[in-house]
């Protein structure tokens, strides 16, 4: 029994996830951040955690087992308990256990469980198809004391240059006044001219439209009926295929799936603004878990299930 996949498929949903009589392993979300000593930008995340002080049975893992591999509550502790004196004995035998995508257990000097968590998976969802990047670093130059060492070796003097006055410019100044006010005149009578011809072309077109719209006669033949039989998915249960910034990309990955034989749609946008696309979506939570599971296996293991509340 792989007992870290069914802890990762619950850890994505749950904040806490016991094995009984043997510990917790716990998440607690955290905001994005940024190194700025290696301009590295982290996305929000879930940081993982165990606590061996927890080991009261609540039931989650076992019933989650029995839902996935179809066995009954009781067959499912059972197998819990065989999991768990494996893993003590190993530890017991200095091994280190190593839990997929979750982290490492080991017992150290003082027989105490040392656990060094993984961060090869973000198991915050609306996090999905963000990863860490490095920006580079911003370079500033200084410009103003390069300026101020030229300006003290080579100075710079404006001198106003006197320039003579002469007197036939002012004749023509005087002549040109007078050609533009005479100008102004004869303008505004040319304008006049124009706006009254065009109100009187504008209230002839209008006549004339008029006449047509009245003479008019429309003859719409009726269309016939269509019917379009669509199968419209439901289901708070989304098997999810990726989650896109730009929603044409978010659109491609729909018609490849559809090619692909899939039943894909878009299921909206999350708190981050990444449109998110699903394989299928679900009314049975076992439905989905096990075409969750064939996906994995056949065409993608990164794929995911989004449970969406009831409203």
């Amino acid at each position: 029994m792989q007992l870290e996949t069914y802890i990762s498929d619950l850890l994505y949903r749950y904040e806490c996830v016991t094995i009984p009589e043997f510990g917790a392993f716990l998440t607690q979300q955290v905001s994005a951040s940024i190194n700025d000593a290696t301009n590295t930008f982290h996305a929000p995340k879930k940081v993982v955690s165990f606590n061996e002080q927890i080991q009261q049975n609540d039931g989650l893992l076992a019933h989650y087992i029995a839902d996935v591999e179809k066995i009954p509550f009781e067959t499912a502790n059972k197998k819990i308990a065989k999991r768990v004196r494996l893993l003590k004995s190993y530890l017991t035998q200095g091994e280190t256990l190593t839990f997929k995508n979750i982290g490492e257990i080991i017992f150290n000097k003082e027989g105490k469980i040392l656990f060094e968590p993984t961060y090869h998976l973000n198991y915050l969802t609306d996090s999905f198809g963000l990863s860490q990047f490095v920006a580079p670093a911003v370079t500033r130059e200084v410009y103003k004391e390069e300026a101020e060492a030229i300006e003290k070796v080579i100075p710079i003097g404006v001198t106003p240059e006197k320039r003579k006055s002469k007197s036939y410019l002012k004749y023509a100044a005087v002549a040109l006044i007078a050609l533009t006010l005479g100008g102004f005149g004869a303008s505004n009578y040319y304008v006049g001219q124009i706006e009254q011809h065009n109100q009187i072309a504008q209230r002839q077109a209008t006549q004339q439209l008029d006449t047509k719209i009245q003479q008019a006669t429309f003859n719409l033949n009726p269309l016939p009926a269509i019917t379009l039989n669509v199968t419209k998915q439901t289901g708070n249960y989304h098997i999810v295929a990726g989650a896109f910034r730009v929603e044409e990309n978010c659109d491609t990955r729909v018609k490849q799936l559809k090619a692909d034989g899939f039943s894909a749609r878009k299921i909206g946008a999350n708190k981050y603004g990444l449109h998110q696309v699903a394989y299928a979506s679900y009314e049975s939570r076992l439905d989905a878990l096990k075409a969750l599971r064939d996906i994995k296996k056949s065409h993608n293991r990164n794929a995911w299930l989004l449970v969406q509340k009831l409203d």
